[in-house]
């Protein structure tokens, strides 16, 4: 599933392509994403002019005046810009044509993704309004952590993974991000202190960032706007390594379940 990091990337990648440029034309192929895309949404948009183009979380919001265009990545979705848009293939669902002559393309081949059109305030769409807030907020803190975490005995990794307190932080880049900060993932979250919770923090925003650098984690089907594949998964340290020496210390790399997820850690590093 593209996380954050991929969703940045694909932001970064399309945003020279549509600010300030005019939507010229939009053709729906299949409507049937994870929500159906808006039969009203061509109405909407032909014709208005992209004026930013922003990140929420895993969301991209197209910012249209006062309006929205969200689109959602879904598990296997992905946004390419196309200045001359090659023929339709399967899992092609949306084409946003803009006035330069350039095309995005929306696929997504298991149709989890979303593309909705939200009115003003975007902030209280239900997809938005309970988001926490993100890993480089200044607002996000140790101290925030501290006391968002001080009645949560769930896994530490699953409070990570919880929109409501750190808008972002998915399956991978939890397991990496823990493993840096020497965090086994099932410690219950009350239970690490608030010296070690700025140490986490510190470690989410330097994983982070290293893999926006590098264009994000290509396991399946994501590329970038560009098509291009990202490559941090080649400097994972825990995530998908079941088994494998550890690349610090040597011990085999444990893997669990938790919260339904795969969960990789270092029994010797993450203690």
């Amino acid at each position: 599933m593209p996380e954050l990091p991929e969703v940045e990337t694909t932001r970064r990648g399309v945003a020279p392509h549509v600010i300030g440029r005019r939507i010229a034309a939009l053709h729906v192929y299949d409507r049937r994403l994870r929500w159906p895309v808006p039969g009203s949404l061509q109405k909407k948009i032909v014709g208005r002019t992209i004026e930013g183009l922003d990140r929420r979380s895993k969301y991209l919001l197209f910012r249209l005046g006062g309006d929205t265009l969200l689109v959602h990545l879904g598990m296997t979705g992905s946004l390419r810009a196309f200045t001359h848009a090659p023929p339709l293939s399967a899992h092609d669902h949306v084409d946003i044509v803009l006035d330069s002559g350039t095309t995005l393309r929306y696929r997504d081949p298991r149709r989890f993704g979303a593309i909705l059109w939200v009115p003003p305030p975007a902030d209280a769409h239900p997809l938005l309004a309970s988001l926490g807030p993100e890993p480089f907020d200044p607002a996000c803190d140790a101290q925030y952590l501290r006391a968002a975490t001080r009645r949560r005995t769930a896994a530490i990794k699953l409070a990570l993974m919880d929109n409501r307190l750190l808008a972002g932080v998915g399956n991978i880049y939890a397991n990496e991000s823990l493993f840096r900060a020497g965090i086994r993932p099932t410690t219950p979250a009350n239970r690490v202190s608030g010296i070690r919770l700025g140490r986490l923090l510190a470690e989410v925003q330097a994983t982070l960032t290293e893999a926006i650098a590098k264009g994000g984690s290509t396991l399946r089907d994501y590329v970038d706007s560009r098509g291009e594949s990202g490559y941090f998964q080649l400097d994972y340290y825990v995530y998908g390594r079941q088994g494998l020496p550890c690349r610090v210390c040597g011990t085999a790399i444990k893997g669990i379940r938790l919260g339904g997820r795969a969960t990789s850690y270092c029994p010797q590093c993450q203690r």
